[in-house]
């Protein structure tokens, strides 16, 4: 006896069963979503205010006294502008410098072989297991002894010490474990009959890595670029430890100065807006890109 196929769930059946979940993601976005709206509010609004609003959902809200007084003192307490053009300078070259350094020796130990490689590769990993607090004073300490050369006037000269300067909040965290780990997986797979027929043709590996695998490896890049920005827009520790010069400080140590003498919460919460906010626009227009990179190293790697 031939049986009568099950209809197909109508939409509002679809709907339903899905219901659950959307709840649950529409709850899990509004409890990050608050502490940014709350912030952003509260930038606008005077201190008197703001801790008036506190026990009501007008915390939340945009009502009352709202002025833009806070942006304009925080440019009056600190200098903001400069410490945001320090933060996009030092991330911009981070990232940069981090591409290519790491996504070199990530070639050299996936597509090239020689002994040791496989070793090599097992201890770049197990540095990811040491927290950087553990190991930042010697750091500290080799950074101060470390030689630069200089052009004083028409002539060359080597000094010695690096605090106080771009360069220290830059080149110690250029190479990266993940980030060579990253790359490592991604490269594996890429055929290699391409590297074979490359070299073929006469191709060096440099060329096979400029011309062949770099061009393939988009996705990757582009996730390295974003585990790499985030982390020095966010540094904060590091360049407390070295950097001493106001001139030279980013965005995050900037923060430190609004808990002297007259906290203004109202302040606070505009610094944080000012460099919290054009880092979420970011992400939130890229984030197809971003999520479809991170997905596509994971998944090929």
């Amino acid at each position: 006896m031939a049986t009568t196929p099950t209809p197909a769930p109508g939409p509002l059946r679809r709907t339903l069963r899905r219901a659950p979940g959307h709840l649950l993601r529409t709850v899990l976005a509004l409890v990050f979503v608050f502490p940014i709206v709350f912030m952003l509010i509260s930038s606008f609004k005077p201190d008197q205010q703001i801790f008036a609003d506190l026990g009501s959902i007008k915390a939340f809200l945009p009502v009352g006294q709202l002025s833009l007084d806070n942006y304009t003192a925080v440019f009056d307490r600190v200098p903001a502008g400069r410490f945001l053009l320090n933060s996009i300078v030092i991330s911009a070259v981070t990232v940069v410098l981090g591409i290519v350094v790491n996504s070199l020796a990530a070639f050299a130990l996936s597509r090239m072989r020689w002994p040791g490689r496989r070793l090599l590769l097992v201890l770049i990993i197990a540095t990811l297991i040491v927290p950087f607090e553990t190991f930042a004073l010697p750091l500290v300490w080799w950074v101060n002894k470390l030689p630069w050369l200089e052009l004083h006037g028409f002539q060359l000269a080597f000094t010695e010490g690096w605090l106080d300067t771009y360069r220290v909040q830059i080149l110690p965290f250029v190479a990266n474990a993940f980030s060579i780990f990253l790359f490592h997986q991604y490269f594996q797979s890429i055929p290699k009959e391409l590297d074979e027929a490359a070299r073929m043709d006469g191709a060096s590996w440099f060329g096979i890595y400029r011309r062949i695998v770099m061009p393939l490896s988009g996705p990757a890049v582009a996730t390295v670029a974003i585990l790499t920005f985030l982390p020095m827009w966010n540094s904060y520790l590091w360049p407390l430890m070295v950097v001493q010069d106001e001139n030279l400080r980013p965005v995050m140590v900037g923060i430190q100065y609004f808990f002297q003498l007259n906290v203004s919460w109202g302040q606070i919460m505009a610094y944080s807006t000012m460099i919290t906010v054009p880092v979420l626009a970011l992400f939130l227009a890229f984030q197809r890109s971003f999520i479809n990179s991170i997905a596509s190293s994971g998944v090929k790697g």
